[in-house]
């Protein structure tokens, strides 16, 4: 509950000028600043256009304890629960339920220009699981 970044954020797949991210967000001291924790690992590290033609395995974990982002079973980021408290009221907002958004932004500032030659693109999604403890 409440407003971004207040209730927390975790991006367990962004893409950004040929890089992916895994990142978490929560409050910074000024309303709608987010203190960011964020790794960036290059497409070409995991094997360039032929890894991006692929399917691949994203992971969350989240236990009480810290969250960790996986792709293919290899870590990207974790973050330690009891450092991710709201400079702005104090609240962890990852002490809270979240819910899950599935989306494909395309083009600006960070995912590069485009032009007539990337459309019509596909976005595939085979699955999503939630498992609860």
């Amino acid at each position: 509950s409440g407003e971004w970044p207040s209730n927390g954020e975790v991006d367990i797949m962004e893409y950004y000028k040929d890089s992916i991210l895994a990142n978490f967000a929560f409050a910074a001291q000024k309303r709608y600043n987010a203190i960011w924790d964020v790794n960036k690992v290059s497409i070409d590290s995991l094997g360039g256009k032929k890894w991006a033609d692929q399917f691949h395995v994203w992971t969350l974990l989240w236990d009480e304890n810290q969250m960790q982002i996986f792709v293919d079973d290899l870590l990207l980021n974790s973050i330690d629960l009891n450092k991710t408290i709201n400079k702005s009221d104090g609240k962890n907002p990852f002490r809270q339920p979240h819910y899950l958004l599935l989306n494909l932004a395309m083009g600006g500032n960070r995912g590069g220009k485009l032009d007539n030659t990337d459309l019509p693109s596909m976005y595939f999604i085979d699955y999503v699981r939630i498992y609860q403890k």
